[in-house]
């Protein structure tokens, strides 16, 4: 019987295509495989690539707004630039359409214009295509000084673990939109689940403030994304229940939907922050130029531990949102 992709999940079958590609080229001359973007070198600066793809089927909560699929289309891809310090330079996007009306393009087309304006990228190129379902490939090209470029290693046991904003909202409004329900009261969650924005100065001052160990953003989910930064610095990582900046609409559609809203903070993603280590007086330095979070801090030992608000340490299963995985 022969394995097949699912029974590796995105993340392993990531680490197989880069196992070859370095085989081929070397580590010295693959820079950011297995980072949020390559890097190529430019001289005195890095050229930043990215590239994402999205599903009509799998990505967008709520089809019947197409601004918003172009939109959220051209942010996930500006967010692996803002994880890496980068200031966007360009989009490229291509499209795989099935016979769609021409109002409803038109309204995708804008939402994908709109947010390259939004993050000063200009739409550069890119290609079309016929499929059954809305497929969506955007590149995003950014720069970045060789000495300020944000990356998953670097972490070192003792730095403090920070995020950029509240955890949470992203998945809660997902949720609260694939349930059905009365959208009501809750409009900042829905529009940070249908529009995120990528925290692209967020990443600009961490990057040149040249006090970051590490970092990368939590569109997979926080505890996967600390695992990305544990796995990549060698360290382990502990966090604090009391100390998780859960968006104040969390608790309340969790309630309502019947969640754990601590699980939507930790394993669904779509928050769009990032998080990042810091030595302790480096943090001190960040919190006065932006807001920030203390989470937790980095440990010695392998693995992720979290503080419950009891005081009792357990540790967390690394998981979060991942393609490829069977069921």
């Amino acid at each position: 019987m022969h394995d097949r992709i699912s029974s590796l999940g995105e993340k392993k079958l990531i680490s197989r295509i880069i196992s070859r590609a370095r085989s081929v080229f070397g580590s010295s001359e693959v820079m950011g495989l297995g980072d949020d973007a390559a890097l190529i070198d430019a001289g005195e600066e890095f050229l930043v690539l990215t590239s994402d793809l999205l599903l009509e089927t799998r990505h967008f909560p709520d089809p019947e707004r197409p601004r918003d699929m172009g939109w959220k289309t051209v942010t996930v891809n500006m967010s692996d630039l803002a994880a890496m310090g980068s200031r966007p330079e360009g989009f490229i996007l291509s499209v795989a359409l099935p016979d769609l009306e021409l109002e409803f393009f038109d309204s995708l087309m804008d939402g994908v214009i709109e947010a390259c304006c939004h993050y000063q990228a200009p739409l550069i190129g890119g290609d079309t295509n016929e499929a059954d379902e809305i497929i969506l490939s955007g590149t995003a090209i950014g720069r970045a000084e060789k000495d300020m470029v944000l990356m998953k290693s670097g972490a070192r046991p003792g730095d403090l673990v920070a995020v950029t904003g509240p955890l949470g909202v992203g998945a809660a409004g997902t949720e609260l939109i694939l349930s059905g329900r009365d959208r009501g009261g809750f409009e900042n969650a829905v529009e940070r689940s249908l529009r995120p924005v990528a925290r692209i100065e967020e990443g600009l001052i961490l990057a040149e403030s040249g006090l970051v160990s590490s970092a990368t953003d939590i569109t997979d989910g926080l505890v996967s994304e600390l695992g990305e930064l544990m796995d990549a610095s060698g360290t382990g990582m502990r966090i604090y229940e009391e100390r998780l900046p859960l968006g104040r609409e969390v608790p309340e559609i969790a309630s309502i939907l019947g969640r754990d809203p601590l699980e939507l903070a930790l394993y669904y993603g779509e928050d769009f922050e990032l998080v990042f280590t810091a030595p302790p007086t480096g943090m001190e330095e960040l919190s006065d130029m932006m807001e920030l979070h203390v989470i937790g801090e980095v440990t010695g030992g392998g693995g992720i531990e979290m503080v419950d608000k009891d005081g009792v340490t357990y540790k967390l299963h690394v998981r979060g949102y991942e393609h490829l995985s069977p069921g």
